[in-house]
């Protein structure tokens, strides 16, 4: 079942790619009206992040996890993450706005599901991690890899929340670090992080997270490129999309 289940995901993820590519998600600097009831961005960030950090805790509570010293590992790196995407981040965005209540549904969706796949993948499927995971090649490199994302992602996003206080809320053209050459860091860093992430975990949840990771982001990142190059007739032409020299 969990197979078939989780094949079903990755096809609606496919669509979802195909869908983000030719409709941009009316949230940020792609709001426009037309989606029905909206909600303080703020609020909407809270809403939509938040499943993936209590739903994951009660898969610990119910399924005993916190007597695996692995996954209790996999949890932290898990929680630092979401603890900053849903609690710390909406705080640190601009002060007003608004996002259609149906894209925060949508994503809280995205991340319900997506923490179903790995709590049935960590508690359901009698997946060993004992403490010799710890040494294994492939813990070791993905614990490496997840760490230079989060890092990525974390640095890009302060540089956003700089140029917001120095810009009147007013958008403009980010600079320094990766922003040197791809518009959107803040994503490649997330998609990094999540291709740490499964090779860590070297779990099918978390290689199927990594895909989705790149059904969102990269169409996000193609809209954000378009429309920096239509709004800044100065934006620097040598800048990629999201992977420097390459896209």
């Amino acid at each position: 079942m969990y197979e078939i289940l989780i094949n079903l995901w990755i096809a609606v993820g496919v669509i979802t790619f195909f869908t983000l590519l030719l409709v941009s998600a009316p949230y940020g600097r792609h709001f426009r009206s037309g989606w029905g009831p909206r909600l303080p961005k703020r609020i909407g960030w809270i809403l939509m992040e938040s499943p993936a950090l209590y739903l994951m805790w009660a898969y610990f509570y119910f399924y005993d996890g916190f007597n695996n010293e692995v996954l209790i590992f996999f949890l932290f790196l898990w929680s630092v993450h979401y603890f900053n995407r849903s609690i710390i981040w909406p705080f640190r965005i601009k002060k007003g706005g608004f996002m259609p209540l149906s894209v925060a549904l949508m994503a809280f969706l995205f991340n319900a599901v997506n923490t179903f796949f790995h709590g049935y993948w960590f508690f359901l499927l009698d997946n060993q991690y004992d403490s010799s995971w710890f040494y294994e090649p492939v813990f070791m490199l993905g614990l490496l890899i997840f760490l230079i994302g989060m890092f990525i992602n974390i640095q890009s996003d302060n540089i956003l929340v700089k140029l917001s206080k120095t810009s009147n809320n007013h958008y403009s053209i980010p600079k320094g670090s990766l922003y040197k050459f791809v518009t959107s860091p803040n994503y490649l860093g997330e998609i990094v992080e999540w291709l740490g992430w499964a090779i860590l975990t070297w779990s099918v949840s978390g290689a199927v997270f990594f895909l989705w990771t790149i059904f969102n982001l990269l169409p996000r990142a193609i809209s954000h490129h378009r429309w920096y190059k239509e709004k800044f007739e100065d934006y620097p032409a040598e800048r990629r999309v999201i992977v420097p020299k390459v896209l």
